[in-house]
Formats: structure tokens, sequence, C-alpha cells
């Protein structure tokens, strides 16, 4: 398990509003003033190898809660992002509340258990219709009470689309452990949207090259912008860079990346 904090010892917090994200690779959170939405703490724990499953998940979130006392102040409010591929995007002229399930079985196994639930997408019109971690909801609750939550997808793009609006069709993609997610705006409107899992680096090259493909990318000029776990060292990039030749970083100007040893384009959903 690798963590990684910053140095802040964080006393009172009932004026500050907890962000946590998640996914079976690994477990973040943040704090920010309700006020001025300065990140005051970060905290990110990366699992050794990627869990099985969601009891696996459970179990690893429950110790990381006894041995984190950050996690057990009170804030003003909470905010829980669920990380996985399980969800796909609806445009709101032809979604129905009623086909939850009918949406997500184009895309995936759906297990009659399973609870379905959706994002609003303003930005781009649309739904983003996904299966939350359920039973990590309920432990959250169990501690916090009520909280709102999203699906890692909705907020990349929310994100986007709040901050870039480039005139030329432009590819950015968010790298973790085993997956990325591919966005292509272009001005204001969201022309792609999809994420893929990969094991090896001919694995990741393959999907953004494909997706360049089908939206007729010319590989020597589109410019494509990394944010997450990736940097001008590691195997991903330099395959990426023999065939993509505008590749840039999307980095933050969050005053928190001081504190910590981290690129200032990692963790884009909490610190972008």
């Amino acid at each position: 398990m690798k963590i990684k904090s910053s140095k802040t010892s964080l006393k009172k917090t009932q004026n500050n509003i907890l962000s946590i994200q998640f996914s079976l690779d690994g477990f973040s959170f943040c704090v920010s003033d309700s006020n001025s939405k300065e990140t005051l703490y970060f905290s990110e724990i990366l699992f050794e190898k990627q869990l099985n499953d969601l009891e696996e998940l459970l179990e690893e979130i429950i110790n990381i809660f006894k041995d984190n006392a950050t996690l057990h102040l009170e804030y003003q409010e909470v905010f829980v992002i669920h990380q996985n591929n399980l969800n796909t995007i609806v445009p709101e002229s032809y979604f129905d509340e009623k086909l939850l399930r009918n949406y997500l079985n184009f895309n995936i196994k759906v297990l009659q258990t399973d609870f379905i639930t959706f994002d609003t997408i303003q930005e781009i019109n649309a739904k983003n219709v996904y299966i939350p971690y359920i039973n990590i909801n309920n432990y959250l609750f169990q501690n916090f009470g009520g909280f709102e939550y999203k699906h890692h997808s909705t907020i990349f793009i929310e994100k986007l689309m709040k901050k870039n609006q480039p005139q030329e069709k432009t590819m950015f993609v968010n790298v973790s452990e085993r997956n990325i997610d591919v966005v292509i705006l272009q001005y204001e409107k969201l022309l792609f949207s999809n994420s893929f899992l990969f094991n090896t680096k001919e694995d990741f090259i393959y999907y953004i090259l494909f997706v360049s493909e089908q939206l007729q990318l010319d590989n020597k000029v589109f410019k494509l912008y990394f944010v997450g776990e990736i940097n001008t060292t590691s195997g991903l990039y330099q395959i990426t860079y023999k065939y993509v030749k505008n590749v840039n970083f999307l980095e933050s100007n969050n005053p928190i990346f001081k504190e910590i040893n981290c690129e200032k384009h990692s963790n884009y959903l909490l610190l972008g």
C-alpha cells in the first residue's frame, strides 16, 4: 500500500467539505474550505494490487477509516466519487428514468440485484447512468449520515467543460492504474467519452489511436492532454509520444501540491 498525504494537521473541520474518491485500485480524499474552496488536506492510498471485488474494497476502506483520524472529524458536507466502468451516457432527448437497466445492458452485464442511478450533466444536456458501489455508500452513511455522490466520469466531464473550450478537436485522457477515461471536446461540445481497461502499454496506445481514428484526428497535429497517474518517464507516456506528437499535461494551480509528492496533473478529479 502506497500512501501520500499533505503535512497539515486538521483539528476543527465543521465548516469544511470532505471529498472522497475510491475504486478497486485505491482510496483518496481531500478537505476543502467551504467558503474559499481552498484545499486544506489531501491523502491518497494506492492498494498494492487491484482488488477482486467490492467486499475486499469495503474491508480496505474500513481499515483506512480505523487508521485515519481526519476521516472521523465533523464536516459541513461530504461528497463521494464512485470510480468504475459501470456507466453509460444518455442524451436528455432519449432518456427515460424507467429504462435505466436497459441503457446499461448494451455495455455491461447487469445483475438483477444491482442498484442503478444517474447523474445529470447539465453542460452536455445528458444523463450519466451507472451502478454505484452501494455497500461502500452504506458504510459511509453509517459514518457521516447523508451525503452527495456522483460517478467519476461525470466529474471529469464537468470539470473539463467548465475550463476548456478548444477550437479544434482536443483529447483529454485521465489515467488510472488499469483504466483510462478518454474525452474529446471541441468548442462547447462533447464529441466523445468512454473508458477503457488496459493491461499493457500496447493496450493503452491502441485505445488512444482507435479513438483518434474514429474521430478523424491527425496524430501529428491534434492536442492530447493527460491527467492522472502518468509522467514523462513512464512507458505509457513514451509509447504515446511515439505516435502522437502534441502531448501535454493539464496541470492544476492548486497550492496543495506544494505539500504533497505528486505531479500537478495527478488526482484531477479531487484537486484539478
